[in-house]
């Protein structure tokens, strides 16, 4: 409320008390299967077919998640999570590559970004960062001993056999913190994972190198630069300081020798200007004679250590131009972790192999074989991939493409129903080998417990091998085929409506592994086997919308899975009351809220009835919560809905009229 304080008009905003609750989604997917590569440790979200062969790979012939997932978009899903499963013994290519150290130890790790024989076909490239190779005089452009940086190119051999680059890393370094560190740079790769050697001793003292022979003698006035060690600062020195005739000091600066000599004098005296730097960087630097140009090295060796040259404060007095160092002047300065970079790629060895390289060599500390492990992967390795789907709150239909196996279907059923607010709804398969009625109804008797949570389809699918490799069409499951019907249904008409009919057309399918007779259906349709049939006018449909469970209250899929959306969708949009005040004004807010949201999906025509009364109720109140109720922090809120019931059977009788008046 506003402050009173004056005479006036005042406006205060007051909350209308309606939270409104949005509808759950009801058509993510999440497919489990066995896959090319990709994380076997977390369902990954892709949004196209695309994006999950960058992450997963392309079809593999034991496995049909990649033709699920394709299928999924193919008939109108949006957006799916991945769970791939590998076999035991699976493995990830990597290497160990040395560093450039004289007595040289593991520089980086590179691995395949997940398990799998795919890994064996990577390569890597190694070469001196772009940018220093541009800065280098000519001489020294090709000098693997200068230079922190490094480039990584990342190489896949095509069916050509063929390397092909398909990343590519430019100016990384092995600075830990650094914006160029090749850790932070290359996370985001999709095909390996970089690690540095923590172990690596091998770092030395920063250095300041010449572009060539400084130009001597100094003039007169022109004897500053600034310099900063170990990044203590910069400070500005001047080499006028160090002719005198004490120890240390130089007659004059007229040769390279006195000018070597001048710049230790003048370095040596200066102090740190920060209390964590060390005052040995300066105590024991060193200044010397390299091939004729100036070298400047820290005094303390360290991954960091550095030294670093720029112009004088005054461009009058500036030598730096001069005695040809800093990166301004064509300089090279090295850090101390230059050395514990990789070794680049020789002409002998244009590549390094990951996974499938010999090992130890004058470059290669170690190396891993990458593996598929076994193929043949025991039902409960895809039972537990479900676990990874624990944190995603987001999924509603879940599938094991190929697998139809009771024990798989039940775990499946089973999870959808026991997550804590059963909001999952579980699409199976029947074996390829069911394909008959009887073999249908043989699995079904051999299912138990049975619930609401799960669908089965049959029969499996024929379409055109994506691989190219059968000139024939291929068999595949339906799961996928199905979960895209969902989707699409969902979002054309609503969940409430069955994903079946001449609507439900299947697109992608060339045609069916068995064309199951309307006498066939007859006997799967009573034990809640849902049949894919194939009719002259309407192409492959979808023929049945029934769940597996006997009990007739949700025989149906688009009543399970309207109330798995209601559930959600109150349970995530009443948040808000949790511990508000338990009284009647809760109460009515609660009622409010819920049934703007009922009554928004009734106009939809989500419910049956021709009012809004007979389509659905909620009732929040004092008889719904007790004060004992109150007493122990609870609050009951019903909610009833009338669900609309697909039209299964269509009954049209027919009579003839003679002589009767109409």
């Amino acid at each position: 409320m506003a402050n009173v304080s004056y005479p006036g008009v005042y406006v205060d905003e007051v909350s209308s008390g309606v939270r409104p609750i949005a509808a759950a989604s009801t058509s993510t997917a999440a497919f489990i299967g066995l896959a090319e590569r990709g994380s076997i440790t977390e369902a990954v979200k892709v949004f196209n077919f695309s994006e999950y062969q960058n992450l997963y790979g392309s079809y593999l012939s034991h496995s049909y998640l990649s033709h699920a997932v394709f299928q999924f978009f193919n008939n109108g899903g949006s957006q799916c999570y991945i769970v791939r499963v590998a076999g035991e013994g699976a493995a990830t290519a990597n290497l160990v590559l040395k560093d450039r150290g004289a007595a040289a130890q593991a520089s980086l790790t590179i691995e395949a970004s997940s398990a799998g024989g795919w890994g064996n076909l990577l390569a890597v490239a190694i070469s001196n960062a772009s940018k220093e190779i541009a800065n280098k005089p000519a001489a020294a452009k090709l000098d693997n001993t200068f230079g922190n940086g490094f480039d990584l190119g990342v190489y896949q051999e095509n069916d050509k056999g063929e390397q092909v680059l398909v990343e590519s890393f430019k100016n990384l370094g092995m600075l830990p913190g650094a914006p160029d560190f090749v850790e932070t740079v290359t996370a985001g790769s999709k095909y390996v994972k970089v690690s540095v050697s923590g172990a690596n001793t091998n770092a030395l003292p920063g250095t300041s190198r010449g572009a060539g022979a400084p130009t001597v003698p100094l003039p007169a006035g022109k004897t500053r630069f600034r310099i900063n060690i170990n990044e203590d600062g910069y400070q500005e020195v001047d080499l006028q300081n160090a002719v005198g005739a004490g120890a240390g000091q130089v007659a004059d600066l007229g040769t390279a020798e006195h000018v070597r000599d001048a710049i230790t004098f003048v370095v040596k005296a200066l102090t740190k200007l920060h209390a964590s730097s060390d005052q040995n960087a300066f105590a024991n630097f060193a200044c010397t004679l390299s091939s004729g140009a100036l070298l400047l090295t820290s005094g303390v060796a360290n991954l960091s250590s550095s030294v670093s040259v720029v112009p004088a404060s005054s461009a009058s007095q500036d030598a730096s131009a001069l005695l040809k160092l800093g990166l301004s002047n064509g300089g090279v300065e090295t850090v101390g972790a230059a050395v514990t970079r990789p070794r680049n790629s020789s002409l002998a060895t244009p590549y390094f192999f990951v996974g499938d390289n010999t090992a130890p060599t004058g470059d290669v500390a170690a190396v891993q074989l990458g593996s598929d492990g076994s193929l043949l992967v025991p039902n409960v390795s895809f039972i537990n991939a479900l676990n990874r789907l624990d944190n995603k709150d987001d999924v509603s239909l879940i599938a094991i493409p190929g697998l139809g196996s009771p024990e798989i279907v039940g775990a499946g059923m089973n999870y959808c129903a026991g997550r804590s607010l059963s909001d999952c709804f579980f699409i199976g398969d029947l074996a390829r080998i069911h394909d008959t009625s009887e073999e249908a109804q043989t699995f079904m008797a051999g299912m138990a417990p049975k619930n609401s949570c799960d669908a089965i389809y049959t029969p499996w699918h024929k379409m055109s091998d994506p691989t190219g490799v059968e000139p024939e069409p291929i068999e595949v499951p339906p799961s996928g085929f199905i979960a895209g019907l969902y989707a699409k249904t969902d979002a054309k008409r609503g969940v409430w409506k069955a994903p079946a009919g001449t609507e439900a057309g299947v697109a992608g399918a060339t045609g069916l592994f068995v064309n199951f007779t309307d006498v066939q259906q007859g006997n799967l349709n009573p034990v809640n086997i849902n049949v894919i049939r194939q009719f002259a006018a309407s192409g492959i449909v979808v023929w049945g919308a029934r769940t597996v469970t006997a009990d007739p209250e949700w025989t149906y899929v688009p009543v399970r899975r309207t109330a798995i959306m209601l559930r959600v969708s109150i349970y995530r949009g009443i948040q808000w009351a949790v511990f508000e005040p338990n009284d009647a004004p809760l109460w009515t807010q609660l009622r409010l809220n819920i049934t703007s949201f009922m009554m928004t999906l009734y106009r939809r025509g989500a419910f049956q009835g021709s009012t809004p009364s007979q389509a659905f109720f909620v009732k929040c109140d004092a008889e719904t919560t007790t004060q004992d109720d109150i007493n122990l922090g609870i609050v009951n809120v019903l909610v009833g809905f009338a669900p609309l019931k697909p039209a299964e059977f269509v009954v049209v009788k027919i009579s003839q009229k003679a002589g009767q008046a109409s």
